[in-house]
């Protein structure tokens, strides 16, 4: 990162949002070690790089040897026997220009001293994992540990004896209205709001009237009532409550104390990873020990793939620790697992991409979080385990001879799962669609295990987008010089790089799936592929994918982040739910009498405000550029409904008030500031005076209306300044007038609007408010007054020699366009306007863009849970208790895992059918009345009405004549008979829709027909 403590947007924008400013500037004077570079220490070393710190140092001297290529993605077999930190060095700067990579000969204390966060891995022993810990505790420099062996992995974090969280869950302040305060402290929301506060929190308070001394900036910390009430305690010295009042949650910082290692081992504290597994922490916390207590005793060595004899020594070391600390298997009446243990031993050496990705991910955001305080750190330990990733022992079973190693890349694979189950891995077939965040760590995840690289294997991935600036902050396979060029195809060179068996295995394609190229992405495509996974960022692109894989039973691996949250979620036919079974609440929207008139927070005043951009800049020169190249533009705008009259006169308005210079542009842009910020709202309050009451006599002002002020236009209030340079840049480009070439110059819009007379407020006696949304707008009966001589009185477009406007399009990333230079500066002066808090650039950009939160760590760790899952679905478990959908939110931290929701059943005729993936099957282009016979004879069912998509092929009422033309048509010709459409050549299978009556006759849902052409 740069180091002049200024952070470039362009290329943290997404990551910014996910830990904001504070934590940046903070990362940004860190240095950070990491020890060991096996596949786990380069993952967390790629995450730290890309979030952006000081410096990262690295420290591995032993030399690289063939399987570590099985997880360490920047080392190819050219390398062998080189300095893991020496060859790791080169491509880990590539990542992040702004963060020197560094490489150091020793890690005695003198080294140790230089840095704000060390962590060390697995390649690092127990022992001098205790001696580095006690030397960083002393020291306050923070300490993580963290290894994986197989589908285990552990992390201990200690960050000192006083550590403070200055955000413990990176959540925005809750905000809400108050409706009533009573005595004793009582608060209650106004309108049903939910207060989303927790007990021990801290809120302030504004605008209370009567009450005026919780206004003070006092914090008053939230005992929970219910969902829209909690308790401050007693408030009656205070004075007694009359209306308003606004609370807002305020962050207080919370100090954490952690142990030494050396300490904690004997009294650990545990983060549960998968409370199902509750019982399993203690035993692998004594597990992961005996390992290293193994390797003392065998000259380092671990225990070898699935040895008895090995597994055996581990339980008796296990069993002795336990008799050493007997609290530690409390929780198991003290008894060792063996079972547990000897898989333990069986996985030491393994190393599973999967679960490296996991950890990578967790430990990469404990140390960001080391770095800045922002977030719950992980206190102290986590254990994970994936054991039922494990093959079926029948159909693959482990042995000493398959798990042994064969001298190749994927060694320390084969030795978890066994060779039999690496070659069903690289004869995989697989589908990904989308290659950005998600789809970068999922192919590399996919170029170490070797997925898709036999012969009978595949890859293919699409994607529709160009790699940008801002992706290089979490798309990882991406450098600069590949800005601009398509992301599926610079993903697949990387991965055929990373892992040259990939090489002619991987099919990258530009194309977008949906409705559009089922010609492309046809039967054949879809029936040749083995499952499909999802690394999309939109629900529709999901949905669509989410029902090709339905229809042609392919199981479906997805995921997403959110900030710090993710989410996996597997989709297995004829067991599981599909993803489209289950949908998120819409987004509320904002009511528009609360846009037009009555905002109380800043997002309404951003909605408004970007309202207010493409209305001015892009509507309008739209709409003017229409008139004047449709010859019936008029005609048609006459029919429509909606704003008319404004349409209208914002075309008469865009012809006749052009400007000829930046200068008019100026003048504009100021009158338009008093329009909007002053005389509108004076008009308001002209309408509803401050001390205006309802019908019920109650206050007009109060609960969530709040009254406005106008503004005075003051050119030395930036804001006031950034409205009229955002507006008058904005005009001049629609105009094709030169704007400003650089900073704008206050003197020189000082002097162009001193000679403008500004007019001054005249009310509109007759002009009426809508106050609510579900009462009928007052001036819809006006639309229709005068249309036509507006119409008429716009001059003819002939006359104004090829006049043409340039629209604006909204762009969000450009800094030098003036679009969130606008929009942020025309909330805030709405904002003043109603007394509310403002927002910055950054904020107002996040809200106005709809970016969506995103950081590298997130995204490693959830990819890492689908691939669990992936090795699930190769395996093709039919037990859905095999399966685990997972959520996860790093900043508590917080993982949930919980078995997939079953796929529902029903019945007909006594016959039982999956809701989601059964359907009837035809083959042939059939009939309609062999079609009607074959249901009555097979399935015991009367066909009363057949569809297919809106059109209605059949249905009993259907008077005879009607019928007799269309039963004996095959089903492709009845259809074209009906659309009047022919049934395209590509197409191999139709769907259709029947409605149906049993054996009883009763209406009976059942499933839909496939016609197979």
């Amino acid at each position: 990162m740069s180091k002049d403590s200024e952070i470039d947007e362009s290329l943290y924008s997404r990551q910014l949002y996910v830990l904001g400013k504070e934590a940046m500037l903070k990362m940004q004077h860190s240095n950070v070690l990491i020890i060991g570079l096996r596949g786990l220490g380069i993952e967390i070393a790629k995450n730290v790089a890309l979030a952006g710190v000081k410096s990262l140092t690295l420290y591995d001297p032993a030399a690289v040897e063939l399987q570590d290529l099985s997880t360490q993605f920047f080392l190819s077999e050219s390398d062998v026997g080189q300095r893991r930190d020496e060859v790791s060095r080169g491509k880990l700067a590539e990542l992040n220009s702004y963060v020197p990579i560094n490489v150091v000969e020793s890690i005695d204390d003198a080294e140790l001293a230089q840095f704000q966060v060390v962590v060390v891995t697995d390649t690092v022993t127990l022992e001098e994992k205790v001696r580095i810990n006690n030397f960083c505790h002393a020291s306050d420099i923070k300490f993580i540990s963290t290894e994986t062996r197989g589908l285990f992995g552990n992390v201990f974090v200690d960050l000192g004896n006083e550590f403070s969280v200055i955000d413990q869950t990176g959540e925005e302040p809750r905000t809400g209205i108050v409706s009533d305060i009573e005595p004793d402290g009582t608060v209650t929301m106004l309108d049903d709001n939910r207060h989303g506060l927790e007990d021990g929190q801290y809120v302030r308070f504004s605008e209370v009237q009567g009450l005026e001394k919780l206004n003070d900036g006092s914090l008053f910390k939230v005992e929970v009532l219910g969902p829209f009430a909690f308790r401050i305690g007693s408030v009656k010295e205070f004075g007694e409550y009359k209306k308003g009042g606004i609370y807002t949650e305020v962050k207080v910082p919370k100090t954490l104390s952690f142990k030494t290692m050396q300490d904690s081992l004997a009294d650990p504290e545990y983060v549960f990873s998968d409370f199902a597994k509750f019982d399993r922490v203690g035993q692998l916390h004594l597990g992961f020990q005996a390992l290293h207590q193994f390797a003392i005793r065998h000259q380092g060595e671990l225990p070898r793939p699935m040895n008895e004899e090995d597994a055996n020594e581990l339980v008796k070391l296990v069993t002795d620790l336990a008799t050493q600390y007997p609290d530690i298997l409390a929780t198991s009446e003290g008894k060792v697992n063996e079972k547990l243990i000897k898989e333990l031993s069986y996985q030491a050496r393994g190393d599973v991409p999967g679960v490296v990705a996991f950890f990578g991910g967790l430990v990469a955001q404990e140390v960001l979080k080391a770095c800045s305080g922002k977030f719950t750190p992980v206190k102290q330990y986590m254990y994970f385990d994936s054991l039922e990733t494990l093959p079926d022992e029948k159909k693959y079973p482990r042995t000493v001879e398959n798990t042994k190693p064969i001298n190749s890349r994927y060694d320390n694979q084969i030795a978890v799962f066994g060779l039999d189950f690496q070659r069903k891995i690289a004869n995989s077939k697989v589908f990904l669609v989308g290659s950005g965040a998600i789809g970068c760590e999922m192919l590399k995840n996919w170029a170490l295990m070797g997925l898709g690289t036999g012969p009978d294997g595949g890859i293919i991935v699409t994607d529709n987008d160009s790699i940008e600036k801002s992706n290089l902050n979490r798309q990882f396979l991406f450098r600069p010089k590949d800005v601009g060029h398509d992301k599926s195809d610079v993903a697949a060179r990387a991965v055929s790089a990373m892992n040259p068996d990939l090489a002619g295995k991987i099919k990258p394609m530009t194309d977008k799936v949906g409705p559009d190229t089922e010609n492309i992405f046809n039967d054949s495509f879809w029936e040749s592929l083995d499952f499909v996974t999802n690394a999309l960022d939109n629900i529709d692109a999901r949905t669509y994918v989410d029902r090709r894989c339905v229809f042609y039973r392919k199981p479906l691996l997805e995921s997403g982040t959110l900030g710090t949250k993710g989410n996996t979620q597997v989709i297995i036919p004829r067991l599981t739910e599909s993803y489209s079974s289950s949908r998120d609440p819409p987004e509320k929207s904002i009511p528009l009498c609360t846009l037009r008139s009555f905002p109380n927070k800043i997002d309404h005043t951003i909605a408004w405000a970007k309202s207010l951009f493409q209305g001015y800049f892009a509507d309008a020169a739209e709409n003017v550029n229409m008139y004047l190249t449709q010859e019936d533009f008029i005609q048609q705008l006459m029919k429509q409904s909606g704003d008319v009259k404004g349409t209208l006169e914002s075309i008469s308005d865009s012809i006749n008030k052009k400007p000829n210079t930046f200068d008019d542009c100026i003048q504009w842009a100021r009158l338009e500031f008093e329009k909007k910020f002053n005389h509108d709202i004076k008009q308001l309050l002209y309408n509803f005076p401050s001390d205006a009451k309802t019908s019920t006599g109650e206050p007009f002002w109060s609960g969530s209306k709040r009254a406005p002020t106008p503004l005075e236009f003051d050119l030395n209030q930036p804001d006031h300044f950034h409205f009229v340079v955002g507006a008058a840049n904005l005009r001049a480009y629609n105009y094709g007038i030169k704007g400003d070439s650089g900073e704008p110059d206050i003197n020189y819009y000082q002097n162009v609007l001193s000679k403008l007379d500004v007019p001054e407020f005249a009310p509109i006696k007759n002009l009426q408010i809508q106050v609510n949304d579900d009462d009928p707008d007052p001036n819809a009966g006006s639309q229709s007054d005068n249309l036509e001589d507006l119409a008429a009185s716009l001059p003819k477009p002939a006359s104004l020699n090829g006049m043409r406007l340039e629209p604006v399009e909204f762009e969000k990333d450009d800094d030098t366009n003036h679009h969130i230079e606008f929009i942020t500066a025309c909330s805030n002066c709405r904002a003043l306007n109603y007394s509310i808090e403002v927002a910055d650039r950054q904020k107002t950009k996040f809200i106005a863009g709809r970016i969506i939160p995103a950081i590298a760590t997130t995204t490693g760790l959830v990819t890492g849970l689908v691939n669990l899952e992936l090795y699930k679905v190769v395996d093709e478990k039919d037990d859905i208790e095999a399966y685990r959908n997972g959520f996860v939110n790093l900043a508590l931290p917080f993982f949930g895992f919980s078995e997939p929701i079953a796929s529902p059943k029903a019945k007909y005729n006594g016959k039982s059918y999956d809701k989601i993936w059964d359907r009837f099957d035809i083959k042939g282009d059939i009939k309609l009345s062999d079609l009607i016979d074959h249901f009555e004879k097979k399935e015991g069912l009367e066909i009363t009405m057949l569809s297919y998509g809106v059109s209605l092929l059949y249905a009993s009422f259907f008077p005879p004549k009607k019928l007799k033309e269309r039963v004996n048509l095959p089903i492709t010709e009845l259809v074209k008979l009906i659309t009047k459409k022919d049934v395209p050549s590509h197409l191999k299978t139709m769907i259709l829709e029947i409605c149906a009556d049993d054996k009883d006759g009763e209406d009976v849902e059942v499933p839909y027909v496939t016609i197979h052409l």
